[in-house]
């Protein structure tokens, strides 16, 4: 499991990337790149990272679900994904 300062520095770039999304797409439309430049880096979609939302695991992530591969794992087999079931035959 990640540490707590590392997925809420996770969460934190997600705030800023969503709150300066209009206003960098605005200046990347105008070619203001001196503006672009004063921007908060971390206002970057770039220096996102995709993370396990339960776990904060950077490794195996899988998007559908938003988890890593071990989380997954444990929830399917534990029954709580729907319309998830665990292959035998």
């Amino acid at each position: 499991m990640a540490k707590a300062s590392i997925k809420a520095r996770e969460r934190k770039r997600e705030k800023l990337v969503a709150r300066y999304a209009q206003k960098r797409a605005d200046l990347k439309a105008a070619e203001d790149w001196v503006g672009l430049d004063k921007l908060p880096r971390n206002s970057s979609a770039v220096r996102l990272h995709n993370r396990c939302k339960l776990t904060g695991r950077p490794k195996g992530y899988m998007r559908k679900f938003g988890i890593s591969r071990v989380t997954f794992r444990e929830m399917a087999s534990a029954g709580k994904i729907p319309g998830v079931t665990k292959a035998s035959w």
